[in-house]
């Protein structure tokens, strides 16, 4: 699993806004269009699924499975390589048979599968993001401020 600690700004029903560190993990992150970023882009806000019961002010641990991680990582960084490079080899293979220069269509083609690539993955990405388990959880309560009498 994935942890970063973070403190609760707001909470909902059944979630809360955490204000944590931005990492190099938010960028494969499903959820990141729910998040909010802040203070020159080094913070951010992110709604996460309270199953710790945190409340404003909590200093807490919010995760993220893993698997979910590694297949999202795999979907932005490696899917539209493999797409990209897969277009270009179909274009090098296919151009003798129309008299086309195939460095030109290879370059097309490729850069065409590369462009539909980002395209699946937004369309995947929203439908992923509506998943729980893709979503990040409050898993633990480090934490709670002090009251003041």
């Amino acid at each position: 699993m994935a942890k970063e600690r973070g403190i609760v700004t707001k909470v909902t029903d059944s979630t809360a806004w955490v204000k944590t560190s931005r990492t190099s993990a938010c960028e494969g992150c499903t959820s990141r269009s729910s998040c909010n970023i802040a203070e020159g882009g080094q913070e951010m806000e992110v709604e996460a699924i309270n199953e710790a019961g945190a409340k404003v002010g909590d200093q807490i641990v919010i995760s993220i499975a893993s698997t979910a991680l590694l297949k999202v990582s795999f979907m932005l960084y490696i899917f539209p390589i493999i797409l990209m490079l897969l277009g270009a080899i179909l274009g090098q293979s296919i151009a003798p048979r129309f008299h086309l220069n195939p460095s030109a269509l290879s370059a097309a083609i490729g850069i065409g599968s590369f462009v539909i690539a980002f395209w699946v993955i937004r369309i995947k990405s929203n439908k992923l993001a509506k998943k729980s388990e893709y979503r990040p959880r409050v898993v633990r309560i480090l934490k709670q401020p002090r009251v003041q009498p």
